[in-house]
C-alpha cells in the first residue's frame, strides 16, 4: 500500500519536461488532424472520430489509474495487495449507474450476451494467459502507449491468434461435440460457409446461437423501466455483487493489516466499516479512472446511437456502403460495430486484414465472413478506437514523464507472445475479453459477465501458481551448489 502512495506522490510532484509536453501536444495534434481532415473529406467520418476520441479518453484514464485486470488478479493472489481489485469493483459500481441512466434514455447500444458455460471456459483461458503477459487486453494497449515493446507483442499475438483460431480446423475440429455439428447443420447458412465449417463455426452456430441472453432486470420481470435498469441491472447485477466482493477482499486481504495499525479502536461494526472504507479510499486513483471510464463509456453509447440516428444507419457497414467503401464488408454487408467500449474483435479484424493480404482466405467463416467483416484498418471505425487508446495513454505517460521505449528480454518476449496467444483463444471462446465480456457486460445488467469473471479469476489464480512454480524452479537451477 505504501508503494502506491509513494508512486502517486512522485507522479504528481515530478515536473513534466518541456520536450514531453511538446511530444504530447504532437500526439494530440495528430489525432486532431485525422479527425478534421477526414471530416473535411466526408462529414460521415464523424462516426469514426467519435470512436477515436472516446478511445483517447479511455487510454488516458487507463494509464492514469494503472487500470489493469491482470494487475488486479496478480497483485491479489501473488502478493496480497488488493488496491487494483478494489478499484475495479468501484469502477463497476460507478459504470453500472451511468449505464442504467443511458439505458433509461433509450440510447444504449448494449445487447446481452448468451448465458452459458463457455464464458467460464473462455475466461479461464484468458485469465491464465493474462498473468504471463503482465497485462490484460486494455492493459496491453495502454502499456504499449507507455513504450512497452513487450505489451505490443501481446497485442500482436492476441490479434493474430484470434484471426487464425476462428478459421483453422485440424485437431480442434475433432473436439467438436456431435450435438454442435448437428445443430449447426440444421441452420440455414450461406453456401460458402456450410462446406467449410470448422470448429469455431460449429461453436457459434451449433452452440452459442442456441443459447439465450437477457439482463437481470428482464429476468426479474420488472415492467417499470426505472426499476428494470436501476434495481435489476445496476443494483442486483452489479452493485450488490461488487459490494460482496469488496467485503470478501477486505476480510481476507486488508483487514488483518489495518487492525494491526489501529489496535486502539474499540471492536465492533464501526471499526470494521472504518477499515473497509479505508481500503476503498486507498484506491482513489483507480476509482477516479474508473469514474471517468464509466462516464465516458456510458456517454459513448448515447453518442453512437445518436450518430446512427443522424446518418440513418443501424450498423457502420451501411455507412461504409453509402461512402462507397464495400471491400471488407461481411456477407450481410455489416462490420463489427458494438457502439461502446470494446477491444479484441477489432484487433482480430486488423490481423485478419494483414493475413488476407498475404493470401489467406479468412472470409469463409462465420466470425469474419458472415458477421464482422474484414475492413481495411482506415475503414474500421472500432479499430480507430484501439489506436487512440494507445495514443491517449502515450499522452498521459508523456505528461507524467513515464514514457520510455522498453525492449523485453527474450524470455519476457516469449512469455508475452505465449500469453497473448492464450488470451486470443480465450477471448474467442468467451466472446470477449476483460472489457467486452466482463466490465461492459456486468455494468449493463448482463450476468454472463460474472461467469467470465469467475473463469478469469480462476485462470489467473492458476497462472500465478504456475508462474511462481516456474520462477522457483528456475532459481533453483541457477543457484550455486551448496546454497
Amino acid at each position: 500500500m505504501a508503494e502506491g502512495v509513494i508512486e502517486t506522490t512522485e507522479r504528481i510532484g515530478m515536473a513534466t519536461s518541456r520536450a514531453n509536453i511538446l511530444r504530447a501536444a504532437a500526439v494530440v495534434g495528430f489525432f486532431l488532424l485525422v479527425s478534421l481532415g477526414t471530416y473535411a473529406a466526408d462529414a460521415r467520418y464523424l462516426y469514426f472520430s467519435a470512436y477515436l476520441w472516446f478511445g483517447f479518453v479511455y487510454g488516458m484514464s487507463l494509464q492514469y489509474g494503472r487500470f489493469c485486470m491482470a494487475s488486479a488478479i496478480r497483485d491479489l493472489f501473488a502478493v496480497g495487495v488488493p488496491r487494483m481489485a478494489v478499484g475495479i469493483m468501484i469502477a463497476v459500481v460507478l459504470f453500472s449507474l451511468v449505464s442504467a441512466g443511458v439505458t433509461l434514455t433509450g440510447r444504449s447500444t448494449f445487447h446481452a450476451s448468451p448465458i452459458g458455460l463457455y464464458s467460464v471456459v473462455g475466461g479461464a483461458i484468458f485469465g491464465f494467459g493474462m498473468v504471463f503477459t503482465g497485462g490484460c487486453a486494455t492493459g496491453s494497449l495502454y502499456k504499449t502507449g507507455e513504450g512497452s515493446v513487450a505489451a505490443l507483442l501481446v497485442v500482436f499475438s492476441l490479434s493474430f491468434a484470434q484471426a487464425i483460431f476462428v478459421d483453422v480446423g485440424g485437431v480442434l475440429d475433432l473436439l467438436v461435440p456431435a450435438s454442435w455439428t448437428a445443430s449447426a447443420a440444421a441452420k440455414s447458412m450461406p453456401a460458402q460457409l456450410t462446406a467449410t465449417q470448422g470448429w469455431y463455426d460449429q461453436f457459434l452456430a451449433g452452440y452459442i446461437w442456441d443459447l439465450k441472453g437477457l439482463t437481470v432486470g428482464e429476468a426479474l420481470g420488472f415492467a417499470d423501466p426505472v426499476a428494470r435498469v436501476f434495481i435489476g441491472n445496476s443494483l442486483v447485477n452489479a452493485i450488490l455483487p461488487a459490494l460482496v466482493l469488496l467485503a470478501v477482499i477486505y476480510r481476507f486481504y486488508y483487514r488483518k493489516g489495518w487492525l494491526r495499525k489501529h489496535a486502539d479502536l474499540p471492536p465492533g461494526p464501526a471499526r470494521e466499516f472504518a477499515g473497509w472504507w479505508s481500503m476503498v479510499t486507498a484506491s482513489r486513483r483507480t476509482a477516479v479512472a474508473g469514474l471517468v471510464l464509466g462516464l465516458a463509456a456510458g456517454l459513448q453509447m448515447w453518442v453512437m446511437q445518436a450518430l446512427q440516428q443522424k446518418f440513418g444507419i443501424a450498423n457502420a457497414g451501411e455507412l461504409l456502403t453509402a461512402m462507397g467503401i464495400t471491400e471488407g464488408l461481411s456477407m450481410q454487408d455489416t462490420v463489427f460495430d458494438p457502439g461502446y467500449f470494446y477491444v479484441t474483435t477489432q484487433e482480430a479484424q486488423g490481423a485478419a486484414w494483414v493475413l488476407a493480404k498475404l493470401g489467406m482466405n479468412l472470409r469463409d467463416n462465420i466470425f469474419f465472413g458472415m458477421e464482422n467483416g474484414i475492413p481495411a484498418p482506415l475503414a474500421n471505425p472500432v479499430l480507430w478506437m484501439s489506436f487512440s487508446v494507445i495514443g491517449g495513454s502515450m499522452v498521459m505517460a508523456l505528461l507524467a514523464n513515464e514514457f520510455k521505449l522498453k525492449f523485453p528480454t527474450r524470455e519476457i518476449a516469449l512469455w508475452a507472445i505465449g500469453g497473448g496467444i492464450l488470451m486470443g483463444l480465450g477471448s474467442r471462446v468467451g466472446l470477449g475479453c476483460n472489457i467486452g465480456a466482463f466490465f461492459a457486460t456486468v455494468t449493463n445488467g448482463d450476468p454472463s459477465g460474472w461467469l467470465f469473471a469467475a473463469g478469469m479469476t480462476a485462470g489467473g489464480w492458476l497462472g500465478v501458481k504456475f508462474f511462481n512454480w516456474w520462477i522457483e524452479r528456475k532459481m533453483a537451477k541457477e543457484a550455486p551448489l551448496g546454497f
